[in-house]
């Protein structure tokens, strides 16, 4: 629970969430790991073919492996890396990597409503990082890499976000081609 004194509304959860890239020392406790997996298992997947595949990595000795991959560099000091895969041989392959995103993003929320922190890294669609992630764990043949996640205790939160609606994103009316 993330301690605040009002009950969090999924809204709360989606602007109170930030990147988190320092993190305190303070251990994860295996029973938010685990809240933190069933939330990102319950994503929605194509056909229901849940093609995700989740490695929670405790080891700091390990994780400082990933310190030469310049986009994964800051999970080698976090208490816990997860790193989120899919595999190939499921129902409709071409989406098992926008289904490993929504677990993604499941996971993401559920870190921001237990109040720990964390930040997504990409692996997916670059190839030369896949291979090194693959090669790093020793991943079967068909699963392939999707993204880290650094995880913890956060010792300062990251700048709130911008909101799309506000800075043009969203476009009204009609469209034809």
């Amino acid at each position: 629970v993330s301690g605040k004194s009002k009950k969090e509304t999924l809204m709360d959860i989606f602007e109170s969430r930030t990147s988190v890239r320092a993190f305190t020392d303070e251990p994860v406790a295996k029973s938010q790991v685990m809240a933190l997996l069933r939330a990102a298992m319950l994503a929605p997947s194509a056909c229901n073919q849940q093609p995700w595949r989740f490695y929670v990595i405790y080891d700091k000795s390990f994780n400082r492996r990933f310190v030469n991959q310049p986009y994964a560099a800051f999970g080698a000091k976090a208490p816990v890396l997860i790193v989120i895969t899919y595999v190939t041989d499921c129902i409709v392959s071409e989406f098992a990597p926008i289904d490993a995103s929504c677990a993604a993003e499941n996971l993401w929320l559920k870190t921001a409503e237990l109040g720990l922190g964390g930040t997504l890294m990409g692996v997916y669609p670059r190839r030369e990082r896949a291979l090194a992630v693959k090669k790093l764990l020793g991943l079967p043949v068909k699963e392939e890499a999707f993204a880290l996640f650094a995880l913890g205790t956060l010792k300062r939160r990251g700048a709130p976000k911008t909101v799309g609606i506000l800075n043009g994103s969203m476009k009204e009316g009609k469209f034809s081609s």
